[in-house]
């Protein structure tokens, strides 16, 4: 019974599901923001738990087909190697969905933080937007908007 998902399961289907699943999170953490649904569903450990079980059955997939795991280790020996390791599909997905649940997780957390400063919803959703894309520099226009909102500069908090 098992053997029929198990292969439906394949790389690209995974990739695909990935991608159109955590669409239905940002849509409500940038345009219901305010909503009970977003608080239960997109900002809770939900996504999280979703994406950490897609990632546990890519390293499951990936340990069938023997795949060399410490060979992971060789990207701290320089950029090439990393280079090198993006060539296998198990490691590219492993890591696009490590990239994806890291910004989904800061953008529900860039929701929180800008509820308690009261920071308006149509100035939240560029920083979003882009966390959404490319999560570090989205932060980083969080961090400049929340500054003027908060009115101090905080770098540990």
């Amino acid at each position: 019974m098992i053997e029929p998902i198990y292969n439906y399961f394949t790389i690209e289907i995974l990739y695909f599901w990935i991608n159109l699943g955590v669409l239905p999170f940002w849509f409500l953490i940038i345009f219901f923001p305010q909503s009970q649904l977003c608080k239960f569903i997109a900002t809770s450990i939900f996504p999280i738990f979703l994406l950490g079980t897609a990632y546990g059955f890519v390293l499951y997939k990936s340990y069938l087909s023997a795949y060399d795991f410490l060979g992971n280790f060789d990207l701290y020996l320089g950029i090439t190697y990393v280079a090198d390791l993006f060539k296998n599909e198990y490691f590219l997905l492993l890591f696009w969905i490590h990239f994806v649940s890291i910004n989904l997780f800061i953008g529900g957390w860039i929701l929180k933080d800008s509820q308690k400063f009261l920071i308006n919803k149509f100035l939240l959703a560029l920083p979003l937007i882009i966390t959404y894309l490319i999560g570090p520099i989205g932060l980083f226009i969080y961090w400049i908007i929340r500054i003027f909102y908060a009115k101090r500069l905080s770098l540990y908090e």
